[in-house]
This record gives C-alpha cells, structure tokens and sequence, in this order.
C-alpha cells in the first residue's frame, strides 16, 4: 500500500482521542481472510490472527490457513507463532500477543485488522481486563453472515476443496496412534474424525477402507457446520453487548454463488466490499463520540 493511504489511516487515528482498530467477525467459510486482507491493504493495515487453531505451526489445509499469494503482501500476525502443537495457547496469550502486536501496527501508523473464527478471544481482548482494550481503542465489529442452509453448503464444499488440496494426506502424516485430540493443535477439525479410517489404513486388511474415509469426511462436515451455528450464535450475543458496534453484512447471495461454483468476485464487490469499505472510512473519520451508532 503507498504512502497516501497510510498518511490517510495517521490523518484519521489523529482526528480521534483513541486510536482505531476493526474485527471481522463470521463464522467459518464466510470469506473473514479475504476481507481482512482487502481492509488492510486498502487502509494501509496489518492482519492480527484471531483464530485459536491457526496460531499453531502446521497442517495448513486442515486448519485452513491463508496462503503467501492470498495475503498479498499484507503482513499477518499470530499466524503459525505457535511451534508446539501440544502447547495451550489460553485466551490470557492472545491478549498479551494480540495487544502487543495492535500497538506495533499501531505505532507504524498502520490500521490494526483483526480476523478469526475464536469469538472468546476477541471478547476477552474487547472486555477482558476491566474493558481497559476498548476504553483505549476505538473499536469497530464488521460481521460477515449468511442463511444458515447457505452456510451449511458453504462448509461441506469447504471440506471437499480441503479434501482435493491434500486433507488426507496431511492428517496422515501427523497421525498419532497414542496421542490424544483434546490439547493445542490435534484439536482441529479434521484430525479426530480420521482416527478410525487412519487406524484401519495402517492395518493389513483394508477392508471397507473407502467407507470409513468417507464417513470421516461426513463427519468433518458435520462437526465444522456445529462450529459454525456455534460462532454464529456467540456473535450474535457479542452484538448485543455494549459498547459493541457490529455491523452485520448478509452475504448470503455470494456465498449461495460460491456453493454453486459460480463467479463470485462481482458480487462479493458490490455485497461486501463497497458497503464495508464505505464503513471502514466513515469509521477512520468519524471523531470519538462515545455514541455508539444504529445498526
């Protein structure tokens, strides 16, 4: 990003007494990386990673990560920082990780973006502390979601896309025979389902061995849609908090378009960016008021 955008992202954090910081919130599949890399590299921003999974090196498809050519230069953080799988990387970590990278961006005059699936973070950083984050930023919660049925066809077509990128193999190599699924990385979806189909595999007789993948693969559909209701339901809580000035942006068309394996860049264009970028500016420019505005 050149140097207008940035001069515009130190213009506009010095109009307020606080400096700005925006989430994108949704749940999973509803395109949360890609709009946080459009935001930040539109404003002249960085990405914070509030995804609890994604802080840990490894399995990129199974916990489907960003890749070099999606983030477009746009540095990211707490991406893979985590180097040992079986570490807890508890929600007191994020705080101190995140808040310490926010005020890095921020002292770069750069626009803090943060994006994940891991809404408990967020609300820890946001409130957590005595609500000392968001009485020294000015925050602002854009919410990226769809028709629940749209959502659902949106994570089962994301498990078979992870599926063709190499899911299996990738679980393969990380399986485990004595290792548990209830600690730091193996808590990712995708890995405890193939237990039984990798288990069997390893055997001699490999008997019904189709049957079991594909159950494992019904399974990983099943247990990421579950995830999603779930993030679905808590943002819609963290909405009705206050203080919390989320905007909810329905992306049902393009998504319901993606499901179809249709082009999806023209609406996605008119749908999600054009309102969402218009926000982002009126958000960098407006003064803080402390009244919080109508959704």
């Amino acid at each position: 990003m050149g140097a207008a955008a940035v001069m515009e992202v130190e213009q506009q954090q010095q109009r307020g007494s606080k400096p700005k910081v925006v989430f994108v919130l949704g749940a999973t599949a509803t395109g949360k990386s890609k709009l946080a890399i459009a935001l930040a590299a539109r404003f002249g921003g960085e990405v914070i990673n509030s995804d609890k999974i994604q802080v840990y090196a490894g399995l990129p498809v199974i916990t489907n990560k960003v890749t070099d050519e999606e983030c477009a230069g746009v540095p990211h953080h707490l991406l893979s920082c985590v180097t040992c799988p079986d570490a807890d990387f508890t929600a007191e970590d994020f705080c101190r990780e995140a808040g310490a990278a926010i005020k890095r961006v921020l002292s770069r005059g750069g626009l803090p973006v943060v994006a994940g699936g891991s809404n408990r973070y967020i609300k820890a950083l946001v409130d957590g502390n005595g609500g000392a984050f968001r009485s020294a930023h000015d925050c602002f919660f854009v919410w990226l979601d769809a028709a629940p049925e749209v959502l659902r066809r949106c994570t089962a077509v994301r498990v078979d896309d992870m599926v063709r990128r190499g899911l299996v193999d990738e679980a393969r190599a990380a399986f485990d025979p004595d290792a548990g699924y209830t600690r730091g990385l193996r808590r990712a979806i995708g890995l405890p389902e193939m237990d039984a189909y990798l288990r069997r595999s390893q055997q001699d007789d490999n008997e019904d061995d189709e049957g079991l993948l594909e159950r494992a693969v019904e399974e990983i559909k099943v247990n990421t849609f579950g995830l999603v209701q779930e993030q679905v339901e808590k943002i819609r809580q963290l909405s009705m908090l206050d203080g919390w000035d989320v905007r909810r942006v329905d992306c049902t068309e393009v998504l319901a378009r993606m499901a179809d394996g249709e082009g999806v860049e023209e609406p996605w264009g008119k749908v999600v960016w054009e309102p969402v970028q218009g926000m982002v500016t009126s958000f960098l420019e407006e003064e803080d008021t402390g009244i919080k505005l109508e959704n």
